[in-house]
């Protein structure tokens, strides 16, 4: 089996969980290796993601390394057995191999949490939102767009299965960006409000008088996509230029922490419910029919 030139995310995450474990453990690789039958050059090929690794190996590995935390173990061969090829390999020819990463994240998530400072989170938006975010940046390509628009909605199915919770904090800012009509902007404000009616969504607005600590606030819209073992947690810093995944402890502790702080100055959920509280503590729903009301 060739080297593979571009591996995925899930395969360099795999790669950076192995060499962390051999590293804890002191040994070196060419060290590590030789307990289970691996030269150096495979071993060093395995810790970059460039070749698989089959499971007996990989456990076998892990009791070299003295792992006994077998969620972990558990959570790294089922990476490792994964083959990747799911519903969006029928994109390849519109979509790039970061767009495959998130979707493939995604669908092992237990919970996707999502900050958005000026655009509503993709698992929320409206097909006619993306029509306008997309013919922007694609115009005189509708069939590019539809595509685009096809894979997004796609993507949503993860939150309409119930397979995973979802936590959006939303600031103002983004229901009040021009960067679609108002009755499209309308219509994708009425849909959180659905959205949020489903047992597993939760979403928060953040208003412009928000207590934010810009210390602890990245400057970035992010996702924290919780795998099933916390370890195995990944955030997604959004960029133009090029958005990037991060597992190591220190940004994931960094931006749990960061999530936590805008969730807590944020607006009380979205929610239908009736009683006084409901006139006389300012929350999400609130603020969504201010904005409804003055677009």
């Amino acid at each position: 089996m060739g080297l593979r030139a571009n591996p995925t995310q899930r395969q360099r995450r795999l790669g950076e969980e192995l060499r962390k474990l051999r590293e804890a453990s002191g040994l070196s690789a060419t060290e590590a290796g030789a307990h289970v039958g691996l030269g150096r050059a495979h071993m060093s090929h395995i810790e970059t993601g460039r070749t698989a690794i089959p499971e007996e190996k990989l456990r076998a590995l892990a009791d070299v390394y003295g792992c006994t935390s077998h969620p972990l173990v558990d959570g790294l061969c089922e990476m490792s057995r994964a083959t990747g090829r799911g519903w969006w390999s029928a994109y390849k020819e519109t979509h790039d191999a970061r767009a495959f990463d998130l979707t493939e994240l995604e669908e092992g998530a237990a919970t996707h949490r999502s900050f958005q400072w000026m655009y509503v989170p993709g698992l929320l938006q409206t097909p006619d939102y993306m029509h306008s975010l997309f013919e922007s940046n694609r115009p005189n390509r509708p069939e590019v767009v539809d595509r685009a628009v096809e894979f997004r909605l796609r993507r949503q199915q993860v939150l309409l299965d119930g397979a995973q919770h979802f936590h959006a904090v939303i600031h103002e800012a983004a229901l009040l960006m021009q960067f679609v009509s108002a009755d499209v902007m309308r219509r994708q404000i009425e849909h959180l409000v659905t959205m949020a009616e489903m047992p597993q969504v939760r979403i928060q607005l953040l208003p412009f008088q928000a207590a934010v600590n810009a210390a602890a606030t990245p400057g970035v819209p992010f996702g924290i996509l919780d795998g099933r073992v916390p370890e195995l947690s990944t955030v997604y810093v959004e960029h133009p230029v090029s958005s990037v995944f991060l597992g190591d402890r220190e940004h994931l502790a960094q931006y749990n922490a960061a999530f936590e702080h805008l969730s807590t100055v944020a607006l009380s959920p979205i929610a239908l419910r009736a009683g006084r509280e409901c006139h006389t503590k300012r929350d999400s729903l609130q603020l969504i029919q201010h904005l409804l009301y003055v677009l």
